[in-house]
């Protein structure tokens, strides 16, 4: 088998506020194979880009590491110096932010930005830099890339800006790209622009991938493996057909079950998962999910079950395997949320009548 590109081992990231210490990385653990497009999935605030932030040693104040390995090609990225680090980001890994027109320096030009990528890691020389920089925009599909170098940020498309973020982050030709969410605020057509770009570049550089997304129909099209997270854990993990077609975890569930689908006809009533994800410095007791869980029983309330495998190459962290939890189970606590739902609908209209 091939040795992975990156191994997470039991990684823990805290903030530490006035409030108390904030778990938002509670010891997970993953892989990345050489090649391949893993998906990180789950609620806001769940530890996604924290997890991402701590594989670039970005982690804002006032968090920090606190243990845990990173392994990158066998090599501990927590216990790298600031020299290596600075080496390590933008040569072997890069990072495409989540919102480029913050991400983008808006008084630089965007030829510019993208030839300071490359100079700044000594890869290559100013001259080499800059007679890479067209290509590059060419590469993801930038019209006029000739011209469009000495444009300014403001100047590009939310959609270009995208693009532009993503030869940037090729420029080094890295081993590893982190996608944070990648297709946040663009239209339907440029979001499918953007996943075809991903994954060209996927099959033509060998890029490996770690994909931060909410979006499942993008799981689906681009990644094999899929991660799920919730309150800092990693909840359930496995090839992305098999946990579509039979999530083992509740939370899991859940979340496929709150996606509308256009390979089947509606049978029921799409239902949001129940409340909100916990407060991270005050975390209960027990499995983390049960205060929303549909299928709790007493033990969740006490214990917090380990990620165990379920199934071949797959993993889930929960007491109640939804394999084990009959159809009519199922149905009659997917009523119940509905009826809580039209409940909770009713009282919000009733206060805004009561206003009025």
């Amino acid at each position: 088998m091939t040795e992975p590109i990156l191994r997470v081992q039991d990684l823990r990231t805290q903030f530490f506020t006035s409030r108390g210490v904030v778990h938002a990385v509670d010891g997970v653990s993953f892989h990345v194979d050489p090649g391949e497009t893993v998906a990180v999935v789950g609620e806001s605030g769940c530890g996604k880009t924290i997890t991402a932030l701590s594989i670039l040693r970005l982690v804002p104040e006032p968090g920090r590491i606190v243990s845990g390995k990173i392994l990158f090609k066998n090599r501990d990225i927590v216990e790298m110096d600031g020299d290596e680090v600075r080496n390590y980001r933008g040569n072997d890994v890069a990072m495409i932010f989540q919102d480029p027109m913050t991400s983008l320096n808006p008084v630089t030009k965007v030829g510019a930005q993208i030839k300071e990528a490359m100079t700044a890691h000594d890869r290559f020389t100013p001259v080499e830099a800059a007679q890479r920089v067209v290509p590059l925009l060419k590469r993801v599909r930038v019209p006029a890339a000739e011209r469009r170098i000495s444009d300014y940020p403001h100047q590009f498309s939310g959609g270009m800006r995208q693009r532009a973020m993503i030869a940037m982050g090729l420029a080094n030709e890295p081993s590893l790209l982190i996608a944070d969410e990648p297709t946040t605020a663009l239209d339907v057509t440029v979001q499918a622009q953007v996943i075809q770009l991903l994954k060209q570049l996927n099959r033509e550089l060998g890029t490996a991938i770690i994909l931060i997304t909410h979006n499942t129909a993008l799981v689906a099209s681009m990644c094999e493996r899929v991660i799920v997270m919730y309150a800092g854990r990693v909840v359930e993990e496995g090839p992305v057909e098999r946990i579509f077609a039979r999530p083992e975890h509740p939370y899991t569930w859940s979340l496929l079950r709150s996606v509308p689908r256009v390979d089947e006809a509606r049978k029921g009533r799409l239902v949001s998962i129940r409340g909100l994800p916990p407060d991270l410095v005050r975390l209960p007791p027990g499995c983390k999910f049960h205060p929303r869980c549909l299928f709790k029983v007493d033990r969740c309330l006490k214990e917090e079950p380990e990620l165990e495998e379920v199934a071949p190459d797959q993993q889930a962290r929960c007491w109640v395997k939804m394999s084990t939890v009959s159809e009519e189970t199922r149905t009659a606590a997917q009523a119940s949320e509905v009826a809580f739902d039209v409940a909770a609908e009713i009282k919000k209209r009733m206060r805004s009548d009561a206003k009025i």
